[in-house]
């Protein structure tokens, strides 16, 4: 994959839970990472005292963040209700010459901060509520 453009990095909501997906405006940086936990079966019997790790076990999930300035009304509004709500609504990651990622996230955290002399900020933290699913571009 050759270099890429971090602002094709999009963060995507279901706005209405039709399927319709609008990109979360405002967002000047954007972070998805995936995690996998390991179930160890090392045993006094494992093949030279090195570690064994079950194959499928264990829990998946994905955490996106998302931070940047007020810009939209609508999709402002609607995230902060996702939160104060305790929703878990689709979002899409468009993750640029790789693919989508689409699936339930939860908001888990949401801050805002400003300074004196310059404009109001905010972040956002999700994490996976299910079962993500990935589709390459082709």
């Amino acid at each position: 994959m050759a270099a890429q453009n971090g602002k094709d990095l999009l963060i995507k909501l279901d706005m209405t839970g039709s399927g319709t997906f609008e990109t979360v405006a405002g967002l000047r940086a954007s972070h998805l990472s995936f995690n996998a936990e390991s179930v160890d079966v090392t045993s006094l019997e494992s093949a030279g005292g090195w570690r064994e790790l079950l194959s499928g076990a264990g829990v998946k999930s994905a955490a996106l963040t998302g931070s940047g300035i007020f810009k939209d009304a609508t999709t402002d509004e609607r995230a902060r209700q996702i939160f104060f709500d305790g929703e878990v609504p689709n979002f899409q990651v468009v993750i640029p010459a790789f693919g989508t990622v689409e699936g339930p996230f939860m908001i888990t955290a949401l801050e805002y901060a400003g300074n004196h002399d310059g404009e109001a900020t905010y972040e956002l933290t999700m994490a996976s509520a299910g079962a993500l699913v990935f589709t390459a571009l082709t």
